[in-house]
Formats: C-alpha cells, sequence, structure tokens
C-alpha cells in the first residue's frame, strides 16, 4: 500500500486486535456472551530503515493498541508484524527476549514506567546487568554516556525519580531506552504529560538521537504539530483502522479524508493572533463495539453520501506515496 523504497525493516500486515469485556454474573447466568471492543481493526504499513512515521488520532483509536501489538506487550488476535524480517507474533520466548533489545518503547507517564525506589544509576545499570550488553567494568562509564546522550550530566546519577521534573524524568526514560542499543523506537505519547516549553526540547532530543544513532521510530501522538515536526510520514487512524497515510506534508497541504481535513482544521493556531473557527470533530466516536457499516467516519462527516454509509473504502493511492480511504477523495481518482 506503500511506496516501494525496499523492504520496510517493520512491516504490519492485517493486524487485528479485540479486547472482550467483563461479563458480569446476571448477563452470564442469562446465557449472553461478552462483548468485545476492536481495537485494531485489520491494519497494514510498512516502516522504512531511519525513517519516522507519526500515528495521530482521537483518543480511543488505536494508536496504543497499535504500539503495544508491535512491541508484543499485547498478544494480537490476528495479522503479522515482521521485524527485519523476524516474525514477532510467531516468536518464542526466548526469540523475543534477543527481538526486544531491537526494539523499545517510550511511554506516556515517565513517572510511572521509572521505579520510585531506584536512582537513576540504578536504573540503567539494572539495563545493562540484566541483558549484559556491555562488560561489569565498563558499565559506569556506559551510564554517563547514556546521561549525556540525553542531555543530562553526572549529578543526576544518585538521585531518584521523584527528584525531577516531568522531562527530566522523560529523558531518563530515554536513556533507559537506549540502554539496549536499539533500532527501533516505539514512542507512546511521550510529550503528552509534559509542558509545552519542555514538550519542544524532548521532541528536538528524539530527532537528533534518531538522526546521529540512525533510529527507526513511530510516534503516537493526538497532537497534529508534534507529528509535523517530528514524522517524515504520518498515518491517521479512527476507530481501529487507518483513514489515511502518506508523506507528512502532502497529507497537511492536501489531506484526503473528510476525517483528516476535520483534525486539520481544528487544530490550534501557534500564533495566539490566529483563533481558529472550527469546532473540534462533531460528535463522540460510535462505539467500539458497535461499529457502524460503511466508512466508519460516515456517522460524523458532513459529506457523507450512501455509499459511505453501505460499503468500507479501502486504502487507495491519491497521489504517489498518499493512500486515503474515502470514497469522496478516490472518485475522481485525486485528493479533493
Amino acid at each position: 500500500m506503500e511506496p516501494n523504497n525496499g523492504r520496510p525493516v517493520l512491516e504490519i500486515k492485517d493486524l487485528c486486535k479485540t479486547f472482550k469485556l467483563p461479563l458480569g454474573l446476571l448477563p452470564w447466568m442469562l446465557g449472553r456472551k461478552a462483548e468485545v471492543v476492536t481495537a485494531v481493526d485489520h491494519v497494514s504499513l510498512g516502516v522504512q530503515k531511519g525513517e519516522i512515521l507519526g500515528v495521530v488520532g482521537e483518543s480511543g483509536c488505536g494508536k496504543t493498541t497499535l504500539l503495544r501489538c508491535i512491541a508484543r506487550i499485547y498478544e494480537s488476535d490476528s495479522g503479522k508484524v515482521l521485524f527485519e524480517e523476524n516474525d514477532l507474533t510467531e516468536a518464542n520466548p526466548q526469540q523475543m527476549r534477543g527481538l526486544r533489545r531491537k526494539i523499545q518503547v517510550i511511554f506516556q507517564d515517565p513517572y510511572s514506567s521509572l521505579n520510585p525506589r531506584l536512582k537513576v544509576k540504578q536504573v540503567l545499570d539494572e539495563v545493562l546487568r540484566v541483558h549484559d550488553i556491555v562488560p561489569p567494568e565498563k558499565r559506569e562509564e556506559r551510564v554517563l554516556e547514556l546521561l549525556r546522550l540525553v542531555g543530562m550530566d553526572c549529578e543526576a546519577l544518585n538521585r531518584l525519580p521523584s527528584q525531577f521534573s516531568g522531562g527530566q524524568r522523560q529523558r531518563i526514560g530515554i536513556a533507559r531506552a537506549l540502554a539496549m542499543e536499539p533500532s527501533l523506537l516505539l514512542a507512546d505519547e511521550p510529550v503528552s504529560a509534559l509542558d509545552v516549553s519542555i514538550q519542544a526540547q524532548v521532541i528536538n532530543l528524539l530527532v537528533e538521537l534518531q538522526e546521529n544513532l540512525g533510529l527507526t521510530m513511530i510516534f503516537v501522538s493526538h497532537d497534529l504539530r508534534v507529528v509535523r515536526h517530528i514524522s517524515a510520514r504520518v498515518a491517521v487512524m479512527y476507530l481501529g483502522k487507518i483513514m489515511e497515510i502518506g508523506p507528512t506534508e502532502a497529507v497537511f497541504a492536501n489531506p484526503g479524508h473528510c476525517y483528516t481535513k476535520v483534525l486539520l482544521a481544528a487544530a490550534p493556531e501557534l500564533d495566539p493572533t490566529l483563533r481558529t473557527e472550527v469546532s473540534a470533530v462533531q460528535g463522540d466516536p460510535p462505539s467500539p463495539i458497535h461499529i457502524p457499516p460503511g466508512c466508519r467516519f460516515h456517522p460524523r462527516c458532513s459529506e457523507a453520501t450512501e455509499v459511505c454509509r453501505s460499503e468500507i473504502p479501502s486504502l487507495e493511492e491519491v497521489e504517489l506515496g498518499h493512500f486515503v480511504a474515502c470514497h469522496l477523495s478516490v472518485a475522481g481518482d485525486q485528493v479533493v
């Protein structure tokens, strides 16, 4: 579905993930079946080596679930995740232990992802020791090197996570991920819990690390401005499906899906004198338990037609490398 620039380092094929909701005693006695939430629905995409792919969408659209299925934090229901030609969905625990050194996650909340009882030196040293990444005599040197990579100094070594600001804790989380010497970083809204002034510093750090270390990255965020700054390509998700994917500037300059258009129109301007008069997407997303037929965005789309309500659109290439799953956009074989 994407331009062929060589075999992707990460390839996701028809990935699905659902969750069964707890069933109460009375419904169980009445013989009712547990309801199922569809979080990721037949998602396919590829990520090239050294690329940053942004994934955007409203809360609950499946962005985080997609990342966790890639990292095998969640077991997918079906589909494949190929990383460097290894099928992660079929890998046994021993194989995954080796592959996880190459795939690391940066979590949204830097405080809850760090052990509050361990000092920074212990947090980083534990990773190096458990995974035997460097010889014992070189671990202290490597810890200092990791701190320098994320813009911190040796004064941080003997302090607890609670003694740092949110931005500093996220830098420590990034350093811990880099300790594994990964080639793929999965960033799950890593700046959403930070002040706006600190967000820019962490984003610039990630861009610098990606360039200097040749990392491949999937960057999940609901902030379109952040994604535009950091990513080369962007995928727009809605109710578990990819609605649009393509080069970031192409998607932002000429969005093809009605959902993407509304998201971009509702994004706040950085200039306080430029106030947008467009409200957020109208209405609430449909329940992921009862997904509407046809295009799943049609109940909130002001331009929906009868075909939108009845037929599921497939991702179609509307310009080089730019794919859209919208009946209206591909009707004229071009982005409208």
